[in-house]
């Protein structure tokens, strides 16, 4: 009798354990967080063979949106929740619980082919308010500046813009995109444009330009010796449970930090 009620403690343990960390998860949001989350989702579901895991960009606005829609189980965001947000979350019965996943710099970069190897924050502030027009105002060609900012639903233009902008406003002649992937893009077949992306985004088709004469590295973003330094967030309606709670757990253990690092971001830890 007693090997009886073991063998049947085991199986329903196994079966809880089965409805625990099997299912869906749907992950909607910032395009700077996005490579993290892909990268983890499909390790994750290596693992877990009855997992699904649906995971696109969109942007934090967009993101943030989706959960307090109840559509979505993790929001990807580059920035913090906002004030509004929270309210109109709690107002529909959801409420977003933060979770810190990663460190990251927002790099301003050029086209590898301008002179310009750094510039202070006025200067960029100047540049993205429209008061600065010509690189060479800053020491470059005599060019016209070609200014390539975020569209506003994206977390990395609110980070942008209370780091770099003091909360003023991108001259109305900036070209907006909709990912950093976009801004890369432009400002890598463009000589005389200027742009910002996420760390992971760099490559050797971008130059970043020091920022107050500091570097934008995994090094000076750690420190907090980089002056446009944010954190990244995947932000779940309540304390998380199931699979969604496991896969949280995933990106904060040392493997998914791994993963954190591998895609060009700074690991908490």
């Amino acid at each position: 009798m007693l090997r009886k009620i073991m063998v049947f403690t085991f199986i329903a343990m196994m079966v809880v354990s089965g409805f625990a960390f099997a299912g869906s998860i749907t992950i909607v949001g910032s395009s700077t967080v996005l490579p993290v989350a892909q990268r983890a989702a499909e390790v994750y579901m290596q693992r877990n063979n009855d997992v699904d895991i649906s995971v696109r960009g969109g942007g934090s606005g967009t993101g943030i949106a989706t959960l307090v829609d109840g559509a979505c189980d993790i929001a990807d965001a580059s920035r913090f929740i906002k004030d509004k947000e929270v309210k109109n979350a709690v107002a529909n019965g959801i409420y977003p619980v933060p979770h810190r996943v990663a460190l990251d710099g927002i790099a301003v970069v050029v086209n590898p082919a301008n002179p310009v190897k750094k510039l202070s924050l006025e200067e960029i502030k100047g540049i993205y308010t429209g008061e600065i027009t010509n690189w060479k105002e800053v020491g470059g060609n005599n060019a016209e500046i070609v200014v390539i900012s975020r569209d506003s639903s994206s977390g990395t233009f609110a980070a942008f813009g209370e780091l770099a902008l003091d909360e003023e406003k991108v001259t109305p002649n900036a070209l907006l995109q909709a990912s950093n992937g976009a801004v890369a893009g432009v400002v890598s077949e463009n000589k005389d444009a200027i742009g910002y992306v996420g760390l992971g985004y760099l490559s050797p088709s971008l130059q970043a330009v020091d920022v107050n004469g500091v570097e934008c590295s995994l090094d000076t973003v750690k420190s907090g010796a980089y002056a446009i330094s944010r954190a990244l967030f995947m932000f779940t309606n309540g304390w998380p449970t199931g699979t969604t709670a496991d896969f949280i757990n995933f990106i904060l253990s040392e493997e998914g930090q791994e993963i954190v690092g591998e895609q060009g971001y700074v690991r908490l830890f």
